[in-house]
C-alpha cells in the first residue's frame, strides 16, 4: 500500500488536511497495486525528500490556519479574533446588524446556542483542527526528515517545536471554546475521547518550543522562544495555576524582548504591526497572490458600519457594535481614576434615538482615552474616514445601539497603500492589519494580577499604573477634528486619566486588575474567556444583562446558565463522527 500526499499549491492549502471531528485523515491510500499510481497534482511519499525546504513548508501551511480561515466560505464563523465568541457573548458587544441577519450569532449573544448549529461551530471545529492537523502533518515530515537523513537534529528540534508551539496554540483556542476537547497527537490514528486531560498536554508542547526554539523568530511574527514562555504562561493563568505563571511572567518581563508600544493605538493599526508590544499575532497579508486577498483579516470582513465611507464606500455589514456597559467602563473620577463600582449608574451621552437631524452634544465628563480608540461614537472622526453623523451610520439601531468598533477599522490615509488595503476583496473592512493574540500589556496585567492576589509587593499597582501611564500619553488621545476632516489641536473629548500609585485594600486590588484587564484589551476577543477563566461569568453577565435588557429589546431572552452557559455546545456532527469517544458539553 503507497500513500498519496494531495498538494494544493495555495499559500493556505500546501499540505492537504481536511478537518473533520477529532482526527483528521490527510492522505490517499489505495491498496490495490494497480492503482498506485499518483493522481494529477500529487506527490507519492516516497518521493518527497522531507528536508528542510520540505518540512518548513508543512510548517509554514500550519501558520497558515492561524486566521481561521478555513475555505474562504464566510470565515467570520471561525474568525482569529473571536468576536462572536469572545466578545458578542459578554458584556462588551452587541451582535449588531439586524435581528436576521447571520441568526446563530443570536444564540451566542443570548446564551441560547444549540449543538445542531454545525454551521457555526461545526465550522469552528473544524478551522482549528485543521490547523492541529497541518501541524501534525509537519511533526511526522519531521520524524520522516530524521529518518531519511535529511534533516540535521539542530533543524529537526527546531522545527518540531515551531510545529508543536503550533499545535498548542490551536488546541488552546478549542479548549477555550468547549473545555472538554481531545488532544490530537501526529500518532494518533483514530478518534479519541474529549474526556481526557488536555492541559498537560498543551503545556508540554509549550514547554517543548520554549527549549528548543532562539529567542528570535524565523520570519517576522513567528513563533519564538519568548512567545512560547508568554503563551505557557496563559496557559498556566488559564487554569489560575499561579504558581506555575508566575516564574515564567517574571522571566518574559524582566529578560525578555518586550516592551509597550509609546502609543496605545500602534496596537490597531497596520502601519505599526508587530510592535515590541506585539508578543504572537496572526500575520495578515493583502497583496500577495490570491484574487480576493484571501490571506487578510477576513474573519473580522462583516464589521465595518454598514454602507457608509468607511473602508472606500459601500461598506459591510454593521456587525459587532459595542455595547453601553463597555462605554461606560471608560469613564473615570475626576482625578483620572475608574468607577470601579459606579460605572454602569448612568450612562455616558449617546444619541440612541436621534435622528441625525436632531441635535446632539457628545458627552462632556470625564473618559479614560482608551475609548475612542475602540470604540465610534456620534460627533467623533473615526479614523480619517469622516464624522460619525449619528444612526445613519447603524444599520439598525433598535437592535446594535449607537456605537461601531473601531479595532479593525484601518485609516483612511491607508487606503491605495497596496500593502495595507485589500482592493480585490469585496469587503471594505478587510485589510493587513495583524491580528492580536498576546501583548505584552496583557503580560504586564497577569503578573499584576498574581501580585493582588496574593497580596504580593504593591499588590500589582505598579504593574497596572504601567499600562496606565502608556494610556496617558497625551500624544494619543484621539484626535479632534473640524468639519473638513482637519485635526484642530484639540483631544477629542474630555480625557482624565492618572496613576493609582497604590491600592487601598487586596480586595481593591484585585477589582482593579481585573478591571484594566477588561478596558485595555476590550472588544479583542478575550472579554467572555477571561471571564470563564476567573470564574466570574455568572455573576458579571447575569448582572449586566439585567440592566442592559432595559436599554437593548433584543436582548430580552438572553439568559445565562451558570454551569452551561460557560462553555459552547460540541457540535452534533463532531460527535457523530467520533465513533462514541466525544460527549457533549453539560446542558446542551
Amino acid at each position: 500500500m503507497k500513500k498519496i500526499i494531495y498538494n494544493k499549491n495555495m499559500k493556505k492549502t500546501f499540505l492537504s488536511v481536511l478537518a473533520a471531528a477529532a482526527l483528521i485523515v490527510a492522505t490517499f491510500q489505495s491498496c490495490n497495486s494497480d492503482l498506485e499510481v499518483p493522481l494529477q497534482g500529487t506527490f507519492s511519499a516516497d518521493v518527497i525528500p522531507y528536508d528542510v525546504d520540505w518540512v518548513t513548508s508543512q510548517v509554514t501551511t500550519a501558520y497558515g490556519m492561524l486566521d481561521g480561515n478555513l475555505d474562504q466560505s464566510d470565515p467570520w464563523r471561525s474568525a482569529a479574533s473571536n468576536w462572536i465568541y469572545g466578545e458578542v457573548s459578554s458584556d462588551n458587544a452587541y451582535k449588531g446588524s439586524t435581528l436576521g441577519d447571520q441568526p446563530v450569532m443570536n444564540g451566542a449573544e443570548w446564551y441560547q446556542a444549540t449543538a445542531n448549529e454545525n454551521n457555526f461551530y461545526g465550522y469552528k471545529w473544524n478551522a482549528i483542527y485543521e490547523g492541529v492537523a497541518r501541524a501534525n502533518e509537519a511533526i511526522r515530515g519531521v520524524a520522516l526528515g530524521v529518518e531519511k537523513g535529511n534533516l540535521t537534529a539542530g533543524e529537526a528540534a527546531s522545527l518540531e517545536a515551531e510545529a508543536r508551539f503550533l499545535r498548542a496554540h490551536y488546541h488552546f483556542e478549542a479548549k477555550k471554546m468547549w473545555e472538554n476537547i481531545p488532544y490530537v497527537f501526529e500518532t494518533d490514528t483514530e478518534s479519541k475521547p474529549n474526556t481526557l486531560d488536555s492541559w498537560t498536554p498543551m503545556e508540554d508542547d509549550f514547554q517543548y518550543a520554549i527549549d528548543n526554539l532562539p529567542p528570535s523568530s524565523r520570519f517576522t511574527g513567528g513563533a519564538n522562544s519568548w512567545s512560547a514562555k508568554a503563551y505557557l504562561a496563559k496557559v498556566h493563568m488559564y487554569q489560575l495555576d499561579y504558581a506555575a505563571a508566575k516564574p515564567i511572567l517574571n522571566d518574559v518581563i524582566t529578560s525578555g524582548p518586550y516592551s509597550l508600544a509609546p502609543k496605545y493605538s500602534d496596537n490597531f493599526n497596520a502601519l505599526t504591526n508587530n510592535s515590541s508590544e506585539s508578543i504572537f499575532a496572526v500575520q495578515n497579508t493583502v497583496g500577495d497572490g490570491p484574487s480576493n486577498d484571501e490571506n487578510g483579516n477576513w474573519g473580522d470582513a462583516l464589521n465595518l458600519p454598514n454602507d457608509t465611507p468607511v473602508g472606500g464606500g459601500g461598506s459591510c455589514c454593521g456587525f459587532y457594535q459595542p455595547s453601553q456597559n463597555l462605554v461606560n467602563a471608560y469613564k473615570t473620577d475626576a482625578s483620572g481614576l475608574p468607577l470601579l463600582d459606579t460605572f454602569n449608574n448612568t450612562d455616558v451621552t449617546n444619541d440612541d434615538g436621534l435622528a441625525d437631524s436632531a441635535p446632539f452634544t457628545p458627552y462632556t465628563g470625564e473618559l479614560d482615552p482608551r475609548l475612542d480608540w475602540k470604540v465610534g461614537r456620534r460627533g467623533l472622526d473615526i479614523n480619517g474616514w469622516g464624522i460619525m453623523p449619528g444612526a445613519s451610520w447603524i444599520r439598525d439601531p433598535a437592535n446594535g445601539g449607537p456605537y461601531i468598533q473601531k479595532v479593525t477599522v484601518w485609516r483612511a490615509d491607508q487606503m491605495g497603500d497596496s500593502g495595507i488595503d485589500a482592493p480585490n476583496a469585496w469587503a471594505g473592512g478587510v485589510s493587513s492589519m495583524n491580528t492580536n493574540i498576546i501583548r505584552y500589556a496583557e503580560v504586564l496585567l497577569w503578573r499584576a494580577e498574581i501580585m493582588a492576589a496574593e497580596a504580593e509587593g504593591d499588590m500589582g499597582a505598579s504593574l497596572v499604573d504601567e499600562v496606565r501611564s502608556r494610556a496617558a500619553n497625551p500624544a494619543d488621545f484621539y484626535p479632534e477634528v473640524d468639519a473638513n476632516g482637519d485635526a484642530t489641536g484639540d483631544p477629542a473629548a474630555n480625557y482624565v486619566i492618572s496613576t493609582y500609585g497604590s491600592f487601598a485594600s487586596q480586595a481593591e486590588a484585585i477589582k482593579a486588575v481585573a478591571y484594566e484587564y477588561r478596558i485595555e484589551t476590550a472588544l479583542e476577543g478575550h472579554r467572555f474567556f477571561d471571564l470563564v477563566r476567573r470564574g466570574d461569568a455568572a455573576t458579571v453577565l447575569s448582572a449586566y444583562l439585567t440592566v442592559e435588557k432595559t436599554k437593548r429589546d433584543h436582548l430580552s431572552s438572553a439568559s445565562f446558565t451558570p454551569g452551561k452557559s460557560e462553555r459552547y455546545p460540541i457540535p452534533n456532527q463532531t460527535i457523530a463522527v467520533s465513533n462514541g469517544q466525544i460527549v457533549q458539553n453539560t446542558g446542551y
